[in-house]
Parts: structure tokens; C-alpha cells; sequence
């Protein structure tokens, strides 16, 4: 069952009412972009977390399961390769919780995350944050340089997908 942005910040708030001290989230992925109303849902709640912030993130998490698959990575690690350490000041603010201060991943990084795997739903979610957010190809592609190094697998695979990606969605657009 998909998670709208209203079901995502319900179950927020509860875990938000649980949580004994400030903890800062990362929205990634399909989340990043139901809350920045880029998608009107996503099939699973993906975050990055701050090291520090996991175990009072787990703890409340265990306290309050939400029915959907929660997917986290610490420090800026999505899927299988590491954002830029100024992740966190790129990102974007979505709520302020008691205890939670809600973020959502710049959607240059949406982009830059979904490249290292490029299914059929990271091209489709690269569309729109490139044509939504107007993300330009030179800044995909100096972004995604500085994921390269951190990509778990042959960088060669990675930038395959960057230079499929900037073929597809800037070089190759019909007149």
C-alpha cells in the first residue's frame, strides 16, 4: 500500500511523540519526493540519519511500527554510494517536529542517488525531478562526479548510468 505525504507525516508525528531528544531526518528517494510533492506517494519510507541520531531513531521506530517498509542509512549513505558530506546543509526543510527536524534530499541528490541503480522508477523519478525542479545537466553531472568514488561496485557502472542519464534527459530531447 503506497504512503502518501499526509500518512508519512502522521506516522511522524507519532514517532515524533515517543522520541526523548531531537533527531534530525533525511528524506530520500521516493520520500524526498512525496514530501517535496514531486510523486503523490512512495511504495516505502527510505531516510538518511545522522550516526548519532540511529539508536533514538531505532528505539522509537521499534516502539511504533508503521506498516510500511523503512528503509535508513546513516551519514548520508543511499542505497550504494555516499552524498557529499554538505548533504545536510543542501537539503531541504520540510517540518520542524518537537523532536524531529524533517528533511527531504536536494533533488540533485534524488538524482544522483537513483543513477546508481537506474531501474525503470529511477528514470521515471529522474524525469521528474530534472523537468519539476529544473536540475540542469551541468549540475548532475558535477554532483555525480563527486559520488563516483563512493559507489559500491565498478565506478565504470556508475558512470555508464550518469552518461546514459545526461544523454537521455539533455542530448538526445526531441525539438
Amino acid at each position: 500500500m503506497p504512503c502518501d505525504k499526509t500518512a508519512l507525516l502522521e506516522f511522524l508525528e507519532v514517532l515524533n511523540g515517543d522520541l526523548t531528544k531531537k533527531i534530525t531526518l533525511v528524506a530520500a528517494g521516493g520520500t524526498a519526493m512525496t514530501l517535496l510533492d514531486l510523486k503523490p506517494s512512495t511504495i516505502d519510507i527510505d531516510f538518511t540519519i545522522p550516526s548519532s541520531d540511529l539508536p533514538e531513531f531505532e528505539r522509537a521506530l521499534k516502539n511504533n511500527p508503521p506498516g510500511y517498509k523503512v528503509d535508513r542509512w546513516t551519514d548520508g549513505c543511499i542505497f550504494c554510494q555516499t552524498l557529499p558530506t554538505d548533504y545536510l546543509e543542501k537539503s531541504i526543510k520540510i517540518k520542524e517536529f518537537s523532536h524531529i527536524s524533517l528533511r527531504a534530499l536536494h533533488p540533485v541528490d534524488i538524482i544522483v542517488t537513483k543513477i546508481g541503480r537506474l531501474n525503470q522508477k529511477d528514470i521515471q523519478d529522474i524525469e521528474t525531478c530534472i523537468s519539476k525542479c529544473e536540475v540542469s545537466e551541468a549540475e548532475i553531472k558535477a554532483r555525480a562526479l563527486l559520488v563516483v568514488p563512493t559507489f559500491v561496485g565498478p565506478e565504470e557502472d556508475y558512470l555508464y548510468h550518469l552518461n546514459w542519464v545526461l544523454e537521455r534527459f539533455f542530448r538526445n530531447k526531441p525539438s
